[in-house]
C-alpha cells in the first residue's frame, strides 16, 4: 500500500497548491491514500466547512488537525457530519469529533490516527503517550495498516514519539513546526517516521508568514500583524510504502514540488 501525506495547509496559496498540484502527484507516485494536515486552511487559522470540503475534492481521503482546531466556530458542528475529519484524539471527550478513522478504498484499509503533543504546545490535552494502546488495539481489529498524524513542537517529543510507537503503527509523521526535516527513516521495528513534514503554501516567507514583519516583531519585540506571504508556493509531504499483511513500512520518502 502507497500513503501520500501532505503537511499543513497555510491558507489560499496552500489551498490552491494542493488543488492543482494534486493531479501531478497522483500521477507520479499512484497513492492508494491521500491525508493532508487542514489546521491552517482557513487563513492559516483553523478550518471550515466549505474549505473542508474544497480540500476533500482534490481526492483526499482523511484531514487531520491541530492546535487551531477550534479557530472558526462554524466548524463544530461539521464533525458530526463529516467522519473523515479528525482531530487530535488526546482532546477532552467533550470536544466534537474523533480522533481516528478507518477509510477504504481499492479493496484496502488505513487506519489514521491524529495526535497532539504537549511540550510548549498552548492546548491544555491528555498524554498521548499513555491514550494510544486502547486505540490502536480498536483499530487493528479492522486493519494493520495504521498512520499517525503526529501535531506537536519539540523535536524530542516527537522522536520520542516515534520509538515509543515503533512496530505499533505504519507511519508517524510529525506536523505543525512547518519545516521539512531531513530525518526521514523506517525505525528498527517497521514504523516510517519524520519529525515533520514540512507545509503546503507560500515558502519565501517565515513559516508562511511575509518575512519582513516576522524579522521586526524579533528586533522590535513589538506585536506585529503576522501578513500571510504569497511567494515561492510549495507542497511538501512523503510517500510511504506500507506491507499490509505486516502493517510494517518498506519506505518513506520526503517530497517538495514547487507549484
Amino acid at each position: 500500500m502507497r500513503i501520500l501525506f501532505l503537511g499543513d495547509v497555510v491558507a489560499e496559496y496552500g489551498r490552491e497548491a494542493v488543488r492543482d498540484g494534486m493531479p501531478r502527484l497522483i500521477e507520479e507516485f499512484a497513492p492508494d491514500f491521500i491525508v493532508v494536515n487542514g489546521e491552517n486552511v482557513a487563513g492559516g487559522n483553523g478550518i471550515t466547512p466549505k474549505l473542508a470540503y474544497d480540500i476533500f475534492r482534490a481526492k483526499v481521503d482523511v484531514i487531520t488537525l491541530g492546535d487551531h482546531c477550534w479557530d472558526q466556530r462554524e466548524i463544530m458542528g461539521f464533525f458530526a457530519e463529516e467522519p473523515r475529519l479528525i482531530r487530535p484524539f488526546n482532546f477532552p471527550s467533550t470536544c466534537p469529533g474523533k480522533g481516528s478513522i478507518v477509510v477504504t478504498g481499492n479493496g484496502k484499509k488505513l487506519a489514521v490516527v491524529n495526535a497532539m503533543g504537549r511540550t510548549f504546545m498552548k492546548a491544555n490535552v491528555d498524554n498521548p503517550f499513555l491514550m494510544m494502546d486502547p486505540i490502536l488495539e480498536e483499530l487493528r481489529k479492522e486493519t494493520k495498516v495504521i498512520l499517525v498524524d503526529f501535531h506537536a513542537e519539540t523535536t524530542s517529543e516527537k522522536i520520542a514519539f516515534g520509538h515509543a510507537f515503533d512496530g505499533k503503527v505504519s507511519a508517524v509523521v510529525g506536523t505543525h513546526t512547518h519545516v521539512q526535516t531531513a530525518d526521514e527513516k523506517v525505525l528498527a521495528g517497521g514504523t516510517a517516521y519524520i519529525t515533520d513534514v514540512g507545509f503546503c503554501g507560500a515558502h519565501d516567507s517565515v513559516i508562511g508568514r511575509e518575512k519582513g514583519f516576522i524579522v521586526d516583531r524579533f528586533r522590535t519585540l513589538m506585536p506585529v500583524k503576522m501578513h500571510l506571504a504569497t511567494a515561492g508556493v510549495q507542497l511538501d509531504g512523503v510517500v510511504i510504502d506500507v506491507d499490509e499483511e505486516t502493517g510494517k513500512a518498506t519506505a518513506i520518502q520526503r517530497i517538495q514540488r514547487p507549484k
